[in-house]
């Protein structure tokens, strides 16, 4: 009998909690915004994540995608979840590096030469701490997801050493690591808006940009640039962000539930976007660009050239999470 009545309590509690966290969960639409085409692996990851989070919540926690720019470029979305007007957006930790310079730390070139590295680097304790600088800037991060190592195109000339970038006029992301970077191989780095590169590579005003495959091939770059080389000089990453004022109106069981379908969003969205950086090589070369990889022996060269800029930025990061991201690189070299 005790028996029985112990396990009538047991149910009882688990009914009495379940009712509890169904009551925790409102009826919400998060508008999820992002800049990529809707066959892009950052949209598949975003529905994937929508998904996971209807099935949590019961239907409660609806995500709504707004790809392609809808809700403006990288900096308005940021501005725009820092006020509390948009819920959530995935956009590349480059755009984070103003308001959280160690972000730029992701963005050293030629730190990590494997996608193991690259994922244990960010889910590790260097990811974690910079996460953990973003809820005072108004942002809350779910994790980081794949955007891939990212490669030059031009229309004048392949890139198989450092002084083939010479005098080349390159779009880059509007990052200080970025334009130092560049600089440092001779380029000429123009910081322009994503929603503005395909028009200013179709006028010439720039000779080409840099971005992993899947994107070049997802907007079309290959009709407007010939040259497409496997530089692979950075590893690209998205960040998953909410924004705060959203966040603490959540409960705890809200905020577990965006948790856990963030997480399990996060294998899924890195494989498809993997094997699409493999598909769209393919797909540009069929497309009529000249492809051609960089060797190993000219990548390391090329970090050399780029050392005197990392070393730099670095020197204005906090000390702290420098030595914890060169004591991880140390680790994942082993």
């Amino acid at each position: 009998m005790k028996a029985i009545a112990h396990a009538a309590a047991a149910g009882a509690l688990l009914l009495a909690s379940l009712a509890a966290s169904a009551q925790d969960v409102q009826e919400r639409t998060i508008k999820f915004g992002h800049l990529n085409n809707t066959d892009h692996p950052v949209s598949m990851g975003v529905k994937r994540f929508a998904e996971l989070l209807a099935a949590k919540s019961g239907g409660k926690l609806k995500v709504q995608e707004f790809p392609s720019n809808q809700l403006g470029n990288e900096m308005q979305q940021q501005a725009a979840l820092q006020g509390g007007v948009q819920e959530m957006s995935a956009p590349a930790t480059t755009s984070l590096a103003g308001i959280v310079k160690e972000f730029g730390l992701v963005d050293f070139p030629f730190s990590v030469g494997s996608y193991a590295q690259a994922d244990a680097l960010l889910d590790g304790p260097l990811g974690q701490a910079l996460i953990a600088k973003l809820p005072e800037k108004g942002l809350v991060a779910l994790g980081y997801w794949d955007l891939g190592f990212r490669n030059v195109t031009n229309g004048r000339r392949p890139i198989a050493r450092a002084e083939d970038l010479d005098g080349l006029k390159l779009r880059v992301i509007p990052n200080p690591v970025f334009l130092e970077t560049f600089k440092a191989f001779k380029a000429n780095p123009v910081p322009m808006p994503f929603a503005e590169l395909y028009g200013a590579l179709e006028s010439k005003a720039v000779d080409g940009q840099e971005n992993p495959f899947s994107v070049i091939l997802s907007n079309k770059f290959y009709e407007v640039q010939k040259f497409v080389s496997a530089t692979n000089h950075v590893y690209a990453a998205n960040i998953v962000l909410v924004s705060k004022r959203f966040w603490d109106r959540l409960s705890p069981a809200e905020q577990r539930m965006m948790h856990e379908a963030a997480n399990e969003a996060r294998a899924y969205q890195r494989q498809a976007s993997r094997d699409a950086a493999q598909k769209a090589v393919a797909e540009l070369r069929a497309k009529g660009m000249q492809f051609n990889e960089v060797a190993p022996a000219e990548q390391a060269r090329m970090r050399q050239i780029a050392k005197p800029v990392t070393d730099r930025f670095a020197a204005s990061y906090d000390p702290a999470i420098v030595k914890l991201y060169n004591d991880e690189l140390a680790r994942l070299a082993k």
